[in-house]
């Protein structure tokens, strides 16, 4: 493959073959990492990464049997059942993540999918997360579109659902909704009008050609997603994954790489597992094409690196936090971005 040209702008696709994301992950992996690195830099600051935080509005008893979560009822994985949190907790936690540098504000609840009367609560959070001057982003499920439209009016952004691996593997992982359930939840979210995150989860003990046929399916959706979380496995003990094979960490990279060249808009996030992760390997995920992550020292029910390790480590690399780039919806706008501005300096 012929390194991109120096000021080209990459063509967005959608036909991408799998013998054409086969082609990108057999490549040498410096070619490869040069290939990214220059889409990235054509379509992004190349220092910039953006910032998010995730809150988990409800924990556990989850009905679905997805074999790596803790949160499913049918697993003694230690996660305690905690009813939907108050409106003004969650708008607190959001306040505190803008504080500390975010700029979106991710709300997971623990569901197959959500009650109206669910619904209606996490509609108000929205509403004043929203009004902190935040960009909001929910992953309640699956989502009918009328639900999807719902949410939409009430002020949300992104809308998280991931496919998790190739369709080929799924049922291996998750025997309660189909493959199709999420593509379906996924063009309701688009119909709506909402921004999609969605990516997968590698180190579940899926092949090389899993990771192909996701990043071919993710790359083929009509529109691509605006945010692809590339999450690495968290084992935790008691769910039925625990005791797998650890992740090569290039392959780790490789994908991301690819993601980026597959998807060069897109924003491409390092998400669960980084916990896990050297310093090192982060640096070279930020280099092959990753520019956004969450931050906080949780991820749902599990762990992440701290918030003082993030700062160092964006001042080793000298990486700065994006700023959101949403504008002003009014409230404490003007505040967030004071106090943004603030936790950069």
């Amino acid at each position: 493959m012929q390194p991109a040209a120096k000021n080209a702008e990459p063509r967005v696709r959608t036909d991408w073959s799998e013998e054409e994301v086969r082609a990108l992950f057999e490549l040498p992996f410096n070619d490869l990492l040069f290939e990214a690195h220059s889409v990235h830099r054509q379509c992004f600051p190349p220092n910039e990464v953006q910032v998010s935080t995730l809150c988990s509005i409800k924990t556990g008893s989850c009905p679905e049997d997805c074999a790596y979560c803790p949160q499913s009822v049918r697993y003694e994985a230690g996660v305690d059942s905690e009813a939907l949190l108050a409106i003004d907790d969650v708008v607190d936690q959001a306040r505190q993540a803008r504080a500390n540098g975010a700029t979106r504000f991710c709300m997971g609840a623990a569901y197959r999918s959500p009650k109206q009367k669910q619904l209606d609560v996490i509609k108000e959070m929205v509403r004043r997360v929203s009004e902190l001057g935040m960009e909001t982003c929910a992953t309640l499920g699956m989502l009918s579109e009328d639900q999807a439209t719902q949410l939409k009016q009430a002020g949300l952004d992104f809308y998280n659902h991931n496919l998790d691996t190739s369709e080929r593997f799924y049922s291996e992982i998750i025997t309660t909704r189909t493959y199709k359930d999420r593509l379906d939840t996924l063009q309701n979210v688009r119909e709506a009008g909402l921004k999609v995150c969605c990516g997968g989860i590698l180190g579940m003990g899926e092949d090389p050609a899993d990771r192909v046929q996701l990043l071919q399916t993710l790359a083929s959706l009509s529109e691509h997603p605006e945010s692809v979380p590339i999450n690495q496995l968290v084992q935790v003990p008691g769910t039925p994954l625990h005791g797998v094979a650890e992740l090569d960490p290039l392959e780790l990279i490789r994908t991301i790489a690819v993601a980026r060249i597959l998807m060069p808009r897109s924003h491409v996030r390092l998400s669960a597992g980084r916990s896990d992760m050297s310093d090192e390997t982060q640096a070279l995920a930020f280099f092959a094409g990753a520019n956004s992550i969450f931050y906080g020292d949780r991820l749902l029910t599990t762990d992440n690196p701290e918030q003082d390790h993030d700062r160092a480590l964006f001042d080793r690399l000298g990486i700065r936090p994006a700023p959101a780039t949403q504008s002003s919806k009014g409230g404490e706008a003007d505040a967030s971005r004071a106090a943004g501005a603030h936790a950069r300096h």
